[in-house]
């Protein structure tokens, strides 16, 4: 499983190499450790353990309608062509080598007829092929694995025995071919009826339900391999493919359980096809070189049978699948449709779309060691090593001749649906930020913060995330910043020059009493400075909230706060200055008239009046509760833009929510993640806002802005977050 793991993740750095190939040689570098270096396969487990979970989910999986169309094509592959493969490679392989006896050259032809269902459900994903392209693969690949057993069991029993009966070998491949069909049909509509009754007398849960689901696979197919003998492969496909019990119910519980199960058989169905391949990769080194190392026959000779047989597979499988398109017809017209170079691509496609895998690997693997007379099997290693080549042929093939006949489309998502969705998520966080009360702002901060990182992880999907538009709104909140901060110093000096004339008006009485009201005051800041720093706390909590209560502010001296607003106007204009690139001297130059300006003003003041040295401390938190109150305003005016659309709604709650972290801060109440009343309120956040989702999906269905369809796929998505969070409640 690390191996799977590990695949999935190189796998992105090598994109023109499909995942298999990749697992594939992780595999093969793991045979090179000693502890894989002697593993073995267990022909028989290894169908229970990974081909009958493998074969049950794509069966239930696929689209029926579409096989239905295209049955008759498929079995033609199923059965014809794998029987025609197993007969054209023997007889050409002991035609060349008569040192390969036609039994078992027959024998390996029958384990080159299957085509893996699980490479070409993981190659196929690389190219673009049509839904009746794909039905008819996958539909080959469900039913061929019969074909090719049954075939290669009598092959070897003839190789073996020396005695051959067709009229035997064709009635045991029709009870088993048959025999396991109707078990399947048998037990499908058993199973069916077996979860209905269980979820309509209440005794199902999600947990029992996703278990004897899972267990059903591996149940279907030992019954009927080893009960009845019948085909376990085919048991196990017919019955998912009348499995239904899934789509009956109605409820809340029963689609979050059905949501549940698909994640479960995604993650079990990734993790076995992974597996596969891994196998294939540690077992292929060791089949290839017991028979290199061997002298009986040249390695020059191994790869020219190789070539051949590899050649001999292609050909024959274009051959078959041309001539069942020149002979298909119309379901419309009924009439047959002419081939032409388009059709012919078809056939190509076809052709490269049926690599050879495990399953081959696995049966020729069983070849025994020893015929009935004693003596060894005649050139096992041989066909082992050519079985492994022309695996390794066919799946390069796929892995790089699809992609030139029918190159992928872009698999990023479409971009209208993804717009759609991202339109979903803010309406819904307008919606919350709406219902943001003291009791719950920080619950609501953080489940914003996850909407708004859904929303940008959409947007890098399909390329649309613009950098200037967060940046065009920080230039704006910064103005926002520096024209409060202008009028502030603006008021704050015209107080200045009142009481200064006030002052002047009064004469030496009047300067003496303001000089000694200012050492008080400074007196007053210095001595009580831990209480006026915990109120200036305070107020810029209170001066967070757009239409809060104010508390009562403490007086400064209007020297301290001239001070520490231009302190602050300086360092707004910096960060315009560096932003806005454009205009980076007229910023510079506006800070420079404005110190200018204040310098003046200073030197005119302590000319007119001498008043003493102003505390840092005082210019402190006269600066603090400036920046509450200058943090009010903005946080105001963003509220303000809220459904003007001139920006991003993800981008001004984000904004908002970083003003408002400042003030949490400030109190020592960012670290929510510690106390569990708050971890508790923000997954109740998180339900709540889930519901509004829902809602708005609704409002947009009713509204014609997105489809039924869409509308049914964005649901899903959130019944499976509330699945998550109804656990974590």
């Amino acid at each position: 499983m690390a191996a799977v793991v590990v695949s999935s993740f190189l796998s992105r750095f090598v994109p023109r190499i499909s995942t298999p190939l990749v697992q594939i040689a992780l595999g093969a570098a793991l045979a090179l450790l000693p502890e894989f270096s002697h593993m073995q396969l267990d022909p028989e487990l290894f169908m229970v353990l990974f081909i009958a979970p493998l074969l049950y989910h794509e069966a239930h999986t696929i689209d029926k309608p579409e096989l239905l169309k295209s049955l008759n094509l498929s079995l033609s592959l199923a059965i014809g062509l794998a029987a025609f493969t197993m007969l054209m490679v023997g007889v050409l392989l002991h035609a060349v080598w008569p040192m390969y006896p036609l039994a078992a050259a027959l024998a390996l032809g029958a384990a080159l007829g299957p085509t893996d269902a699980v490479a070409v459900s993981s190659i196929g994903e690389d190219a673009d092929l049509s839904k009746r392209q794909r039905s008819i693969l996958a539909g080959e690949s469900l039913f061929n694995d019969a074909t090719g057993v049954i075939g290669f069991q009598f092959a070897i029993l003839t190789a073996v025995t020396g005695a051959f009966s067709p009229v035997h070998a064709l009635g045991s491949f029709l009870a088993s071919f048959i025999g396991g069909i109707a078990f399947g049909a048998i037990m499908g509509p058993v199973t069916n009826w077996v979860f209905e009754t269980a979820r309509r007398l209440g005794w199902e849960s999600m947990t029992t339900r996703i278990l004897m689901e899972l267990f059903l696979p591996f149940l279907i197919y030992l019954a009927a391999q080893n009960w009845l003998h019948v085909s376990g492969v085919l048991a196990v496909v017919a019955t998912g493919l009348l499995i239904r019990f899934d789509h009956t119910g109605v409820g809340p519980n029963t689609s979050k359980t059905n949501i549940v199960s698909t994640s479960v058989w995604k993650v079990l169905s990734f993790g076995l096809n992974g597996a596969v391949f891994i196998i294939l990769g540690i077992l292929l080194p060791s089949a290839i070189m017991t028979s290199w190392g061997d002298r009986k026959v040249g390695n020059p000779t191994l790869l020219a049978a190789i070539a051949l047989v590899s050649c001999t597979v292609i050909a024959v499988r274009f051959v078959w699948v041309a001539g069942v398109l020149y002979f298909a017809t119309d379901p419309g017209t009924g009439k047959r449709i002419p081939m032409n170079k388009r059709r012919l691509r078809s056939a190509a496609v076809m052709t490269l779309g049926g690599p050879k895998g495990t399953i081959t690997l696995s049966l020729v693997l069983t070849i025994p060691y020893t015929l009935a007379s004693g003596a060894d099997f005649p050139m096992r290693n041989e066909l082992i090593f050519v079985a492994a080549g022309v695996i390794i042929v066919t799946l390069l093939l796929a892995n790089f001749g699809l992609p030139l006949l029918a190159p992928a489309k872009e698999n990023g998502p479409e971009a209208p649906k993804v717009e759609k969705s991202i339109e979903v998520l803010r309406r819904t966080v307008e919606e919350l930020s709406s219902r943001a009360d003291d009791s719950n702002r920080l619950a609501v901060q953080h489940v914003i913060t996850l909407y708004n990182q859904r929303i940008a992880r959409m947007k890098s999907q399909i390329g649309a995330y613009n950098p200037q538009e967060p940046q065009a709104l920080q230039l704006q909140t910064l103005q926002w910043e520096r024209d409060y901060m202008e009028a502030e110093l603006d008021s704050i000096q015209r107080e200045e020059d009142r009481a200064s004339q006030n002052a002047a008006s009064q004469g030496p009485a009047g300067m003496t009493a303001k000089g000694a009201r200012t050492r008080n005051s400074a007196a007053s800041d210095e001595s009580g400075g831990r209480n006026g720093h915990e109120g200036a706390d305070g107020e810029a909590h209170g001066n967070a909230e757009p239409g809060g209560d104010r508390q009562q502010e403490p007086t400064y001296s209007q020297e301290s706060r001239e001070q520490a607003a231009s302190t602050i106007l300086d360092h707004i204009t910096n960060s315009l200055a560096h932003l806005d690139q454009g205009s980076e001297f007229k910023w510079h130059l506006h800070i420079a008239v404005r110190r200018a300006q204040g310098l003046a003003r200073h030197l005119i003041h302590r000319l007119r009046h001498v008043t003493p040295k102003i505390s840092d401390n005082e210019v402190f938190l006269a600066g603090r509760q400036i920046q509450a109150d200058l943090n009010h305003h903005v946080v105001e005016q963003l509220y303000a833009e809220l459904g003007k659309g001139r920006y991003k709604t993800e981008d001004l709650l984000a904004t908002i929510i970083n003003h408002q972290l400042i003030e949490s801060s400030a109190e020592g109440r960012t670290e929510f993640g510690e106390t569990p009343k708050i971890r508790e309120s923000v997954e109740e956040v998180k339900s709540e806002g889930y519901t509004v989702e829902l809602s708005v999906i609704q409002d947009m269905v009713e509204a014609g802005e997105i489809s039924r369809g869409q509308a049914r796929d964005l649901r899903r998505n959130v019944y499976v977050m509330q699945v998550d969070t109804d656990s974590m409640v």
